[in-house]
């Protein structure tokens, strides 16, 4: 049968949810023998890679001043706080957007020409994912839904009707949890046919622990983008209060972000002295190096989809801290009963952002929370994580992405 993949990601890999989700993609199926090509969007100059994939295996379309192409803003993302400079969707001019989809399609008819692919595994049901079906034709496309789309969706209600129409075209999507399933059938108008659950993965050789938890002293750990949308406002409020009840604990935050809101956060954790560690932007060897280092986990924020970090934490044997979010409750606990820490989300005034009111009640019982984690033993006590994470490895992920593939190839 045809095994040529190719992957469509209109940001930059790696830096986020989506892109640690292409290396993942892309390595496996090379071990599983697929020939593959991956078209991605990045800001010109930018060095990049994709696990699996050798650089001629990879087109770029560039953004930015000194891109080769017409497209000189920066590169839009799929959230409007990015660890590097972009432009938010709900922003961009009539002109851009016309400029922006031109692109993709000229870049797609060359690929389409050169790589044959015989399935196309598009990341994220947004517009780059709407135009597809125009250069594919017949040839299946499978979009991954990150949770973002939906999200844009609300920010941006002048494109919605064209992205719901271009987007529903496409043979199947693969999401997240069962409760990402139902939305992605409510907003996208899907069948429950085009929509199947394959979950999310976590790297076993890279996350792993080596260190007990009682030698970790009282230390929490942020890995994220330096944004108010995931709750890191909130988080700085939790530790200074817990800093009255356990002096001597440490916060340790690793991420990057950019712009006005980035530079107000990392403002204030300065003021925070010896107590709070920032590492800035690190990659997942060194992150997973974090977590073996730090007891609790931390991730309060206010919209995600299905936060894979929050295993990644609990295999180098940190206890995990989060908002009680949808794709936690349906996508996680059901698998880890008891062990993650969960705090009921504020009022919410948008989709990600809670109402000014609800934000001093919501530190207080992140700071309860944090405390209870603080105190509590190794969530591998007792259990194999090895056995308990198994749902979770790439591995398995991939399998049911690869069935989905093999059926709709043919």
């Amino acid at each position: 049968m045809q095994t040529r993949v190719l992957h469509t990601l209109s940001q930059r890999p790696s830096l986020t949810g989506s892109g640690v989700t292409l290396d993942a993609v892309a390595r496996e199926a090379a071990t599983a023998g697929w020939q593959q090509h991956a078209l991605i969007g990045v800001p010109a100059g930018d060095t990049c890679s994709i696990d699996g994939l050798e650089p001629g295996e990879i087109s770029r379309l560039e953004f930015g001043n000194g891109g080769e192409s017409s497209l000189d803003f920066d590169v839009p993302g799929m959230s409007d706080v990015m660890p590097y400079p972009s432009t938010r969707f709900s922003e961009m001019t009539v002109e851009q957007l016309s400029s922006y989809r031109a692109a993709w399609a000229t870049a797609l008819s060359r690929i389409f020409d050169e790589f044959k692919p015989g399935i196309i595994h598009a990341h994220h049901a947004w517009i780059l994912s709407s135009v597809l079906k125009d250069a594919a034709g017949s040839t299946p496309v499978v979009v991954h839904g990150h949770g973002t789309g939906l999200r844009q969706l609300g920010l941006c209600p002048h494109l919605t009707d064209e992205i719901r129409e271009g987007c529903r075209r496409n043979d199947l999507f693969v999401v997240l949890h069962q409760e990402h399933a139902r939305l992605y059938q409510e907003e996208y108008g899907l069948t429950e046919q085009q929509v199947a659950v394959v979950g999310a993965g976590y790297r076993e050789d890279l996350f792993h622990c080596t260190a007990g938890i009682e030698e970790r002293g009282d230390s929490i750990l942020y890995a994220g983008k330096i944004s108010e949308s995931k709750g890191l406002s909130s988080l700085l409020d939790a530790f200074e209060l817990l800093q009255a009840s356990r002096p001597g604990t440490r916060l340790e935050i690793a991420g990057s972000g950019s712009g006005e809101e980035a530079d107000r956060l990392l403002g204030r954790m300065k003021t925070f002295g010896d107590a709070l560690i920032y590492h800035g932007r690190v990659d997942q060897p060194r992150l997973a190096e974090l977590m073996r280092g730090c007891k609790v986990f931390a991730l309060p924020s206010f919209y995600e989809g299905l936060p894979l970090v929050l295993v990644e934490a609990l295999a180098c044997g940190c206890r995990p801290v989060c908002t009680a979010l949808p794709g936690v409750r349906s996508g996680i606990i059901p698998h880890l009963p008891g062990v993650l820490h969960t705090v009921e989300l504020p009022e919410m005034e948008k989709i990600d952002q809670p109402t000014a009111g609800a934000l001093p009640g919501f530190a207080k019982d992140l700071s309860d929370t944090l405390q209870q984690a603080l105190a509590a033993p190794s969530p591998h006590s007792g259990k194999d994580p090895g056995d308990l994470l198994a749902p979770f490895t790439w591995r398995a992920v991939f399998k049911r992405i690869e069935a989905a593939w093999r059926s709709l190839a043919g």
